[in-house]
């Protein structure tokens, strides 16, 4: 079965697509600016270079069928047509309470992920454009939603409760979901499998840490509690976000400097985090590890903070699951930076981590960290979002 997966963002349609047999990924790629001045296509079959290209697409609909056509092309194309896509699998950022699973999308679940659009208001209707514009072009092929949420929805009351009035969970659902939960999902069945063991049998902690990043208490399969909340905002400090904070800090910003409680949380959106606290230096991890290196007094100030609230984390969550057996780093910066993982391992060693510095040197590959007398294994797991989606699609549609 030849899977295509698809994740819309508000200007932007990210693409693979994958024979679920084989696991391979015959091809992939990225259209920006969608609806905007100066679109373009980036492609890439496999075993071939990125090739980009400037294609005007009013919305996502064009953009489904520039897809199409970069996927059955002459030059870059890897099917000859479009009835060899059997399925279609759509990341849907929010599934709220309605949805504690990924689900074959239907005019009722189209329904259910519109409700949800008030808790992901950037996202969940970019999500509803592309699962529109695939039904146009594709009228009839089975398309499934996984959640960024559905992995969290385990959670007991105690970890996704916050301390308000019990009313606002009644009335607005008010509580915390958590995100990136396809890939807290798949890092911590992948690295159960690593270790030659069942899920079920170990308390995991999942750090996935990349622009956006979150850390997940992965307790015998489930998940127990995670860092982000009602939206992506809470929990570590990120790339351009500011992480867990006073919320009195709103209103007091928005008396000092003017503005509305909209234009603070777009300020705690996209100009903290790391690129704020390095003093606009950048959000790229690699930018700053390279400036502290050269004595970047803010640069390292950044990256002290940021490993300091992961360590944090990873503690209260070994509290939490009165214990823990494995923590696994992923995403962009834990797969690939490893002057931040040293960071983070400064505060975790207590855990009896043992962090063999010459195996932390490693890069973007699936490693164990910890020497053979660690008490609790830590790893790099690269995580594959696409490929969890498209497992979950085959599961759902060959039912």
């Amino acid at each position: 079965m030849k899977v295509l997966v698809i994740n819309c963002g508000s200007s932007s349609l990210k693409y693979q697509l994958i024979d679920s047999v084989t696991e391979d990924v015959l091809a992939k790629g990225l259209c920006e600016r969608i609806g905007i001045d100066g679109s373009s296509v980036t492609h890439q079959k496999a075993g071939g270079s990125k090739q980009k290209a400037e294609v005007p697409m009013a919305d996502h609909t064009d953009a489904v069928k520039v897809v199409i056509e970069k996927l059955t092309g002459p030059a870059d194309g890897v099917i000859a047509s479009l009835q060899e896509i059997d399925a279609v699998g759509h990341r849907i950022v929010h599934g709220g309470e309605k949805f504690k699973g990924s689900v074959v999308i239907d005019d009722e679940v189209i329904a259910g992920i519109t409700e949800c659009n008030d808790l992901a208001p950037l996202h969940n209707p970019a999500n509803l454009i592309g699962i529109r514009s695939c039904e146009k072009i594709m009228p009839g092929v089975p398309m499934a939603a996984v959640f960024d949420t559905a992995f969290h929805q385990t959670m007991p009351k105690k970890a996704y409760l916050y301390g308000l009035p019990y009313e606002y969970y009644e009335k607005h659902k008010v509580r915390r979901y958590g995100f990136h939960g396809t890939s807290h999902d798949f890092v911590s069945g992948r690295a159960a499998e690593i270790l030659g063991k069942d899920r079920k049998d170990l308390r995991i902690i999942v750090c996935h840490l990349g622009n956006g990043a979150s850390v997940s208490a992965v307790k015998y399969g489930e998940s127990v509690d995670t860092s982000m909340g009602l939206t992506p905002l809470e929990g570590l400090i990120m790339g351009t976000r500011s992480g867990d904070m006073d919320p009195a800090i709103v209103s007091f910003l928005a008396e000092k400097e003017g503005m509305s409680a909209a234009d603070v949380i777009n300020v705690c959106n996209k100009k903290s985090g790391v690129l704020g606290l390095s003093g606009g230096l950048s959000s790229d991890f690699r930018d700053l590890a390279e400036a502290a290196a050269a004595g970047d007094e803010m640069a390292k100030a950044a990256l002290d903070a940021y490993a300091y609230r992961v360590g944090k984390y990873i503690g209260s969550y070994a509290a939490a699951m009165n214990g823990v057996d494995v923590i696994a780093f992923t995403a962009g910066a834990g797969e690939n930076n490893a002057e931040v993982r040293q960071l983070i391992g400064q505060y975790i060693g207590f855990l009896g981590t043992n962090i063999d510095p010459e195996k932390n040197k490693i890069r973007g590959e699936e490693v164990i960290l910890s020497d053979a007398d660690a008490k609790v294994v830590t790893m790099v797991v690269p995580t594959n979002e696409e490929m969890a989606i498209a497992r979950e699609t085959v599961r759902l549609v060959e039912k």
